[in-house]
């Protein structure tokens, strides 16, 4: 995953735990295209809230490999507008570098 879909994901993080229910299909389309391994599904599956679920989906992502923003737009069938609004958000983003410059 790219740096601009990390600070995405980082930004609307508590945003994306309020409106997205990952407990669904959301997590069984990302375990079916391989972006989740069965243990990341049982350790999401753990988790006491659909918040802790959620969060614990948005920890483990950006780590999963390249396709793994696409992915999960794809996994929110049942969300549109939220995957309409990360696609916005995703166009409009610029990542920080680490010394403080904007870069496209």
């Amino acid at each position: 995953m790219d740096a601009r879909d990390k600070q995405l994901l980082r930004s609307l993080r508590l945003e994306l735990c309020t409106e997205v229910l990952v407990d669904g299909l959301v997590i069984q389309y990302l375990y079916q295209e391989g972006i989740l391994t069965d243990s990341h599904v049982q350790e999401i599956k753990s988790q006491t809230t659909s918040q802790r679920k959620t969060m614990m989906l948005l920890d483990i992502l950006p780590s999963r490999g390249p396709k793994a923003f696409d992915a999960f737009l794809d996994s929110l069938q049942e969300f549109p507008w939220v995957k309409d609004k990360l696609m916005v958000k995703r166009k409009e983003i610029t990542v920080q570098d680490p010394a403080g410059k904007a870069k496209i």
